[in-house]
């Protein structure tokens, strides 16, 4: 088992209902969320949820979801003793994004996708620091960053202080 956190970043209100049981299938049991209004797109919502659930449900959650045109959301799910931890973001206009997370949170790059990068550099086709903004999500975290500041009076939770 593990645990993790569903983040939906805007959803119109006709999809909220479907989210909760689209979630509540993958992790087996019912799921009530907790809407706010999204001030960074009218007439759109934000929620979040802490879960439970078998390794791979992260996966599972994006899959049921992706594809939906009008949601932008993120599952992580926490690193187990024998398993790594992982990110998953999602835009409609970027679609999946996914990454492996080490124990303490951090991406970790696989060493077959940076050496792609780096002959898609070699070949003219990008440039490697193009390439490595892409690795570990900058696209997706641009796209998203207006969407993850709470708006006035909802709940805020800081995952990590870096000191």
């Amino acid at each position: 088992m593990t645990r993790g956190v569903f983040y939906v970043h805007s959803a119109p209100s006709a999809l909220c209902p479907h989210l909760e049981w689209a979630v509540g299938g993958v992790l087996g049991s019912a799921v009530s969320l907790d809407w706010t209004p999204q001030p960074a797109q009218s007439g759109t919502y934000r929620a979040e949820l802490s879960w439970t659930g078998e390794v791979g449900a992260a996966a599972k959650i994006t899959s049921a979801l992706r594809g939906w045109k009008q949601l932008r959301f993120e599952v992580t799910e926490e690193a187990t003793s024998g398993t790594e931890g992982s990110r998953y973001s999602y835009t409609p206009d970027l679609g999946v994004f996914h990454a492996v997370t080490g124990l303490h949170g951090d991406l970790m790059i696989p060493e077959d996708r940076l050496k792609a990068a780096v002959v898609k550099a070699a070949l003219g086709e990008t440039t490697v620091l193009l390439e490595i903004d892409r690795l570990l999500g900058k696209p997706w975290d641009d796209e998203l960053e207006t969407f993850r500041h709470a708006g006035e009076g909802a709940p805020v939770r800081w995952l990590h202080q870096v000191v």
